[in-house]
This record gives C-alpha cells, structure tokens and sequence, in this order.
C-alpha cells in the first residue's frame, strides 16, 4: 500500500512523514517518532492505554488513522514535562500508589489531566464515571481516584469547546432507501463539553416536506423510533416510553434497555426526550436528552437538534472522541433520510430495523475521510 506525506504539530513541534492509509496514529506515533509512551493494550479502544490529545481532546490513537490527523496538534504523555497540573497529577499519583506495572499509566494521566481541567472540582462519583473508559488490571483505581479528587480539589471547570466542519459525503444515499429522497448535507455539527460531565452535540437538518407535517410525524414515537436503526419501542403511556437501543462496535455489544419521558410545545413546535438505559449484560450505561425545534424553511423544514449524554462502562471511550461526531452527523442524516421516505413515501418505504453497528459506520467515515484526502 502506497505511504502518503503528513504533516502533524506533535507536543508543540511541527514533524512530517509518510504513512499508509491503514497506520494507525498509535503506530506512527511509536515507531516513526519513537514517542513509545503512548502505550497500545486491546488495540480495539477498549482499554484506553493509547489516549492522547487531538486538538485538545482526548482521543484513541489505536483506533485513528495517522493520515486523518494531517495538520492536527497532537500531544502524547511525554508532552507534559512543563504542564503545571500534570506535574501535580505525577506527584499525586506517586503519593496515592495509584500506579503498580504502569502500562495504563499514560492515557490514565491524559484521562485524568482531561477531567482535572475540564470539570474542575468533582466528586469521586463523577471521576469513577469519567475514568470508565481506562482500564486498569492492577490497582483497583482506589489510588488513582484519590489522586484525581486531590488535584481536582479547589480548582474551577474549564469547559472545553470543540467545532467540527460537517463532510460532505459522496455516497448519501447508503444511509436511505435507494429509491428514497435522501436529505441534504447536515450544518456543522458543535461539540462541547459541560460542567456536569454530560457531552453536548448540536446541529441542523433539513427535511423536504412541509413543517407542519414534520411535527405532527415526530409527535409518534414508534414511527419515529422506525426511522433509527437498533431503536425499538415497548410501550407508550403519555408521556412516558419504554424501549431499548442495540449498538455494536467491534467485540462490544450493547442493548440499552430503559426508560424515558417525551414533552412537546405545539405553539412553539419544541420538544424534549429524556431517557436513560443501561446494558445489563456489558455494563455500560446511557443518559441523554435530545431537544429539537421544528422550523419552516422555505417548502422543507429545518430541525435544530441538541444532545445531551453521558456514558459510563465499556462504551465510555467514545464518548469523547471525534468519531463520536461523526457517527452523530451520520445517524442524524440516517433519521432525516428515513423520515424523508416515510413523508414521502408511506410507512413501506421505511428501512427495516438493524442493529446499530459503530465498526460499520467507523468504516464509512474512514472511507470517507481517505477520499477527501487522496482523492480516490
């Protein structure tokens, strides 16, 4: 496979290379610039030894190709010789024992450098549920708790805030019905993160039929949850909806079962959907909350969408990662598309249910990303 040039700035120094489409960053970060810090474990993004910041945000460089980062600032552990708070966080840890063999160590410290700065002073509760996504077979994360809560301790939340420019996509229909009008491209999508530990992601989309029947479409939970692929609904009782949502990436599968409230505003045309799950046979667990205004555009209809969310267990990795706006971007378009066909097209044009597979959408946004930047 051909090695293609990239040029990345790694802990403040600009570096260049060539890479194949297939390196991963983890990879190129180790063996072309001998930053062996950067530890890979599971190699699948499970255990987290391999995180590092991309633009500010901790990210798993096991599960990122190296020509994706072109022109990214990276920073791995060995980056944080000067960092005041990571300073703190090596002393806290050496006085909490929160270190035995040490393989975890330097994506537990970028993790934790990210909670310390990000979320300020937090209780042992919310940096259990922040560190879910790092694994450590030694210790029991007693130590590294308690190191964490000693450096957070005092200091004030530093939201970060982070913007990705939606991508066009050259094969839009994937996601519809092939016969089906498939939605324009989405608006840029905003990722931030807030105080409480929950990840916030908005965006617009546009749907080619008239406002008024877009409203009344999203009023009917089990039409609406036909349009989602893994999502299912089991009972309805005014406001309140049972149901569950199936996802899989890699060897992680996961079936939310749960709960969750609906509300809508017919003068204002808002709504919210509050709900909450948990994966009985993995572990993980799921909070969100989705709040969207529907808005005449022209003969479409525009849909500003908020989430909210939280992830704790197996699934926390991805939380954060810039891949989670991708898939975001992906399954909003998967919703609009769909709604799209079932406006236009009756219920029959409605895709069939199926799990929801984050490897496959992963696949799709790398495919994607390596058209963009070799023009294939």
């Amino acid at each position: 496979m051909t090695a293609h040039p990239i040029k990345l700035t790694v802990n403040g120094r600009k570096v260049s290379g060539q890479a194949e489409p297939r390196t991963h960053l983890a990879d190129f970060l180790r063996g072309e610039l001998g930053l062996t810090g950067t530890h890979l474990g599971c190699e699948q993004g499970v255990c987290g030894a391999c995180t590092v910041l991309v633009d500010g945000m901790p990210q798993r460089s096991c599960l990122t190709f190296a020509v994706s980062c072109n022109g990214d600032d990276i920073r791995t552990v060995e980056g944080f010789d000067s960092d005041p708070v990571m300073a703190e966080l090596r002393e806290a840890f050496a006085a909490h024992h929160a270190l035995q063999c040490g393989y975890c160590t330097p994506g537990m410290l970028v993790t934790a450098r990210d909670i310390v700065t990000r979320l300020g002073d937090v209780d042992e509760e919310t940096i259990r549920r922040e560190l879910s996504g790092n694994i450590c077979r030694c210790t029991g994360y007693v130590g590294i708790v308690g190191a964490i809560r000693q450096v957070a301790k005092g200091r004030q939340p530093q939201p970060q805030n982070w913007s990705f420019e939606a991508r066009a996509e050259t094969a839009a229909a994937s996601v519809a019905v092939e016969s089906a009008p498939v939605a324009p491209a989405a608006a840029p999508m905003d990722f931030s993160t807030s105080g409480d530990g929950f990840s916030v992601l908005t965006q617009q989309v546009t749907v080619p039929a008239p406002a008024d029947q877009v409203w009344a479409a999203l009023g009917d939970i089990r039409r609406m949850a036909a349009c989602l692929p893994g999502a299912s609904v089991d009972t309805v009782e005014g406001g309140r909806v049972t149901g569950s949502l199936t996802v899989s990436f890699g060897p992680i599968k996961a079936s939310f079962a749960g709960e969750g409230e609906v509300a809508r505003d017919d003068s204002s045309r808002t709504g919210t959907v509050k709900g909450r799950g948990r994966d009985a046979k993995g572990g993980s667990s799921a909070a969100g909350e989705i709040a969207y205004t529907v808005l005449a555009e022209g003969e479409g209809t525009r849909i500003d969408v908020t989430v909210r969310y939280k992830l704790t267990g197996p699934l926390a990795q991805f939380g954060r990662s810039a891949l989670v706006t991708d898939f975001a971007r992906r399954m909003t378009e998967t919703f609009a598309a769909n709604l799209t066909a079932m406006l236009t097209g009756g219920e029959a044009q409605a895709p069939a249910k199926a799990e929801l597979n984050l490897a496959s959408l992963i696949w799709q946004v790398l495919r994607d990303r390596l058209r963009r930047l070799f023009g294939g």
